[in-house]
């Protein structure tokens, strides 16, 4: 079996079946991003899923139509041909899938904004340490801060190589993302986001000159008022030396 669009296939039996039972996906309906050959699908339709696979290989999808006949007929599977970081999604309550490496990024804040119960996913295994990296500390970044402002994140378990194929070049992590309301109160989420996407651009910079530098992500007269309102403890911090409280902070003021 061949990789094709950034797809590793899982092979170990053990692997699957942990994904599949790290939560109770019983008559839930279930997205699945990048299936494959249909591994971790069986798995799921196996606990009473009913699993509604976006595939971006229509090879594969072809592939998985006629694998899983019975089950689309029966309306317990449905396999969609399209780019998941676009295209229209069906509906979901859950998801669980082994993500493409090359679009974790765009797929999980894309998740993050059409809304579920529980995610469980599979990254790469350094992608899933930064996205599960304490605000306030120097490995934590804007994915780590926009994941966590809107829910929590699990390390569940790693897995090498040897458990895909073919094998991908770097070890893999599962992780269980729960949403939850924000902590800290968000008045406005694009305002927040643009936020933290402006000051981890600057990473290196306190976050006055990152705020300064980010004309073309924030509106310079709304910075330049935060900036002669904010406490000097915040503008002489870096990105990553910011709590969610500050960000809420620099993002909620009018």
């Amino acid at each position: 079996m061949t990789a094709r669009y950034d797809q590793h296939f899982l092979i170990d039996k053990n692997a699957i079946e942990r994904i599949a039972g790290c939560a109770d996906v019983k008559e839930k309906e279930v997205l699945e991003i990048g299936p494959g050959n249909g591994a971790l699908t069986r798995a799921l339709l196996d606990r009473g899923a009913i699993v509604h696979a976006v595939e971006l290989d229509r090879i594969l999808c072809d592939e998985l139509a006629d694998r899983f006949f019975e089950e689309i007929q029966k309306g317990t599977l449905t396999v969609t041909h399209g780019d998941a970081t676009k295209c229209p999604l069906p509906p979901f309550e859950m998801v669980v899938s082994n993500l493409p490496y090359s679009a974790s990024s765009k797929i999980t804040f894309r998740l993050l904004d059409l809304g579920f119960s529980v995610a469980v996913l599979m990254y790469q295994q350094e992608f899933a340490e930064r996205m599960a990296a304490p605000a306030g500390t120097k490995d934590c970044g804007r994915l780590s801060i926009m994941v966590q402002t809107y829910a929590t994140v699990q390390r569940c378990f790693t897995l090498p190589p040897a458990c895909f194929s073919p094998k991908p070049q770097v070890h893999s992590m599962v992780v269980k993302i729960v949403p939850r309301p924000p902590i800290f109160g968000v008045n406005d989420r694009k305002r927040y986001a643009d936020v933290v996407r402006a000051l981890f651009t600057h990473r290196r910079k306190t976050v006055r000159n990152g705020l300064r530098g980010s004309s073309g992500i924030l509106a310079p007269e709304w910075t330049k008022r935060v900036i002669d309102a904010l406490p000097g403890e915040i503008l002489q911090s870096r990105p990553e030396e910011l709590y969610l409280e500050d960000f809420a902070t620099i993002a909620n003021f009018v």
